[in-house]
């Protein structure tokens, strides 16, 4: 069993939950076998790692939005791969906390209970992405107030809203963002799911400047790309632009940073900006896996980055695998630094 925290839908792992997780070596230490773990968010402020493992099984706020489930199983996957790399001169496991995962199961179950032919099927179901906003949160703010990076693995791009909403209360001042996703996810603020947490962190004002780098044109509508120009602060660079010049995406992606980072800023990762990447809204168009994690390489090294958001992976039967390795990837990319 897992311990619940005194923090609401917090399961609190220890190392016992993950032993049936790790395939041992002899001559070999795995990733899993040195990861740390704390009983109380109360042991955060002064532990020496500095990022946060957090896990969020969920895909509420994707079927919320028209979108296809799956995104719930990521966590799982990616963390059978994690724990499994090798603990080595590269990897330093001592540098990364593993705290858990939000706890869904009541809020996934109550979604699966919601007729699909019922009317307000969807504002039903924004209705539980609203909870766990709540829940993430305030969890995002008391990790971040205690000096962590936290690491978030999704579950559904809803959950962006949670965590700029937690870090502009820690630092008591808006957040900026840089989001590399082929959508905007600045929808119209109608019931929450997972095309416009954006939308609703700035109506709250809590997002100061946003970034999307690789937005697709074939899936951003006009009234959005009309909000974007109106403001000073919404920025975007499209893929259609960086695919005719791909020798200077890593540059055009530094200038993206510099719009964003004269404060603390937030770094997102949706997975269906990835070339073929099993995802919520998967596409045959877009960055590839060594390219993002070019990106994630160049963000480790920004110290105003105040946490690292992978979300949309949807892993199915025939892929956990691949899927679990390349999230596995980009979280100790992002820890090296």
């Amino acid at each position: 069993m897992v311990r619940r925290s005194n923090m609401e839908g917090l399961k609190i792992y220890r190392q016992a939950d993950i032993e049936k997780l790790i395939i041992k070596r002899d001559g070999e230490t795995k990733f899993g076998e040195n990861i740390k773990f704390i009983t109380n968010l109360d042991e955060l402020k002064n532990h020496p790692a500095r990022y946060v493992l957090l896990g969020i099984p969920e895909d509420i706020g994707v079927r919320a939005n028209y979108g296809k489930p799956g995104a719930a199983k990521a966590w799982l996957a990616a963390l059978n791969s994690l724990l499994n790399i090798q603990a080595n001169r590269y990897n330093d496991a001592s540098n990364l906390i593993l705290l858990g995962e939000l706890v869904c199961d009541g809020l996934m179950k109550k979604a699966s209970y919601i007729d699909k032919s019922d009317p307000n099927y969807n504002k039903k179901l924004g209705d539980l992405v609203k909870q766990l906003d709540l829940q993430l949160s305030s969890l995002i703010e008391v990790i971040i107030s205690n000096g962590k990076i936290p690491i978030i693995i999704g579950g559904g791009h809803n959950n962006a809203y949670g965590n700029i909403n937690g870090a502009a209360k820690a630092f008591k001042e808006p957040v900026n963002v840089i989001n590399i996703d082929a959508h905007t996810d600045l929808r119209q603020l109608e019931h929450r799911h997972s095309g416009n947490g954006f939308s609703y962190a700035l109506e709250d004002q809590t997002l100061n400047k946003y970034s999307v780098f690789g937005l697709h044109k074939n899936y951003t509508p006009e009234y959005i790309f009309e909000k974007m120009a109106a403001s000073e602060n919404l920025h975007y660079r499209l893929l259609e632009d960086l695919i005719i010049d791909p020798e200077n995406t890593s540059e055009h992606f530094k200038k993206a940073i510099s719009e964003i980072d004269d404060t603390k800023f937030g770094f997102e990762l949706d997975c269906d900006a990835i070339l073929n990447f099993p995802s919520s809204a998967q596409s045959p168009s877009g960055f590839t896996i060594d390219q993002v994690r070019s990106f994630i390489n160049q963000v480790s090294k920004n110290p105003r980055c105040c946490y690292f958001h992978i979300c949309e992976a949807a892993p199915n039967q025939q892929n956990p695998v691949n899927v679990g390795k390349a999230l596995s990837y980009f979280v100790s990319d992002i820890i090296r630094s």
